[in-house]
């Protein structure tokens, strides 16, 4: 067998180890959740032989829970949860997307005085341990009246997500052409549409990056969330599941955390090449 070939099934066989350790998560959680209790206790870990969906069912069963034989199953709103992250994600891609944009473009289009330094300052954020920021944290939501409110996870997680957005943006933005725009203007296009128009659609890619850091900055978050949302009707899926008693049934919290990842897995899944071009195209620009 030749070097090059060899080489080639190296690759493979790497990249399938990869792929493997990448997937076993989500296959190991929907295996758990397809299992009854008998079976989560005397059954294989790796597999399940009678699936099931009564813990899924049990999720959206609301005030028809049931006593399942000696186990009470606990009894969740989490159809509200579902529409509370729904609503929390939302809420912090539009608020970062559109911050993000207009800040990167000034910053690497405009370039006003200090820009570099601008830039340099918002990554430096990252360096502080989110810890030490819930006391100062607490206090502004109180002050803005956000407490036990969505729009006080919407407001955090928007300032965490907006420093590497803006990094990345004004990064892409700062290398363009100015040519492009330049001919939309003399077109008779307005800088607005010029901007709508034509800067937009080529940063897609880049934006698509932004996006789904936004989306695992929302999606990683437990501690926050847990913090600021105390009333279950107005929980997130990470903040209700993570503090419900799951000592007597944890099929259901798994099965809960399944059917909140497997969207969001879903849509990095088929969002993952413009990320990665996203990536390239902004390092290539300058970043």
């Amino acid at each position: 067998m030749s070097r090059g070939r060899l080489a080639r099934w190296g690759r493979g066989g790497l990249l399938a180890l990869v792929a493997i350790y990448s997937v076993f998560p989500i296959y190991f959680i929907t295996v758990q959740s397809l299992k009854t209790a008998e079976e989560d206790v005397f059954g294989s870990p790796l597999w399940v032989l009678n699936p099931t969906f009564e813990n899924y069912t049990e999720l959206f069963a609301g005030s028809r829970a049931r006593v399942r034989g000696y186990v009470i199953v606990p009894r969740v709103p989490f159809l509200v949860w579902m529409v509370n992250s729904a609503l929390v994600l939302a809420g912090s891609l539009a608020v970062t997307m559109g911050a993000g944009v207009l800040a990167a473009y000034a910053l690497g289009r405009l370039q006003p005085p200090g820009w570099v330094w601008w830039r340099r300052a918002l990554f430096a954020t990252y360096v502080i341990p989110h810890t030490i920021l819930f006391i100062p944290l607490y206090q502004v939501i109180i002050a803005l009246g956000l407490d036990d409110h969505q729009g006080a996870l919407v407001l955090i997680y928007s300032t965490m997500a907006l420093p590497f957005c803006v990094w990345i943006l004004s990064a892409y933005y700062r290398n363009l052409p100015r040519e492009i725009e330049e001919s939309a203007l003399v077109e008779g296009a307005s800088p607005l549409a010029a901007f709508i128009r034509i800067v937009l659609p080529m940063s897609r890619n880049v934006l698509i990056a932004a996006g789904l850091f936004t989306v695992g900055t929302v999606g990683n978050d437990f501690m926050l969330a847990s913090i600021f949302l105390l009333d279950p009707e107005n929980q997130t899926v990470a903040a209700g599941l993570g503090v419900m008693d799951v000592s007597l049934e944890e099929l259901l919290a798994v099965a809960g955390v399944n059917l909140a990842a497997l969207p969001v897995a879903a849509g990095c899944a088929l969002l993952a090449r413009g990320y990665v071009r996203g990536l390239t195209a902004a390092m290539l620009e300058g970043a």
